[in-house]
């Protein structure tokens, strides 16, 4: 599934902050967040991921579109607004039915539902990835390779005879 997220609409609603060592300002907020979402999601839905920030915030000098740990960036174009681009990208999608929108804004998730796009609020989707990770956390891991099986030391009966000897 595509996932498309409303960047600065997700930090408010996760309170998700930079490290206490870095100052701060709303570009280590961004960055926390984006970290935050490169930790969170499953390796395979990383590369499938567009954060959209409102341009009026973005730092001088910084392109448009970036890529941070696997997921693609975006800021809006100079006087346009993150709305107006997660719209024009939901518009675009060829496959809107494999298309997740993170917003809160109803303006988004308006224009997720007339395309055919699922939506999730942001403070809800942010708890559910959460409690995703948490769980993917405790997991057995399946990829681990089974211990190798080992020749028995002992010669047969050994148990046995140790067990007269009791």
């Amino acid at each position: 599934m595509t996932l498309l997220i409303d960047g600065y609409n997700l930090l408010h609603a996760s309170g998700v902050f930079p490290a206490e060592s870095a100052p701060p300002t709303l570009e280590n907020a961004r960055l926390a967040l984006l970290d935050f979402l490169a930790e969170s999601l499953p390796a395979k839905q990383i590369e499938r991921t567009t954060v959209v920030f409102d341009a009026l915030s973005a730092p001088p000098g910084l392109p448009r579109e970036w890529t941070h740990r696997g997921l693609a960036v975006r800021f809006a174009r100079r006087g346009g607004s993150a709305d107006e681009l997660l719209e024009e990208l939901i518009a675009a999608e060829p496959d809107p039915r494999n298309l997740l929108v993170v917003s809160s804004d109803h303006r988004v998730q308006r224009a997720a539902r007339q395309c055919g796009a699922s939506f999730a609020d942001s403070e809800n989707w942010h708890r559910q990835l959460l409690s995703e990770k948490a769980a993917r956390s405790r997991a057995p891991q399946t990829d681990c390779k089974p211990a190798p099986k080992l020749d028995n030391p002992f010669p047969p009966g050994y148990a046995d005879d140790v067990a007269r000897e009791l």
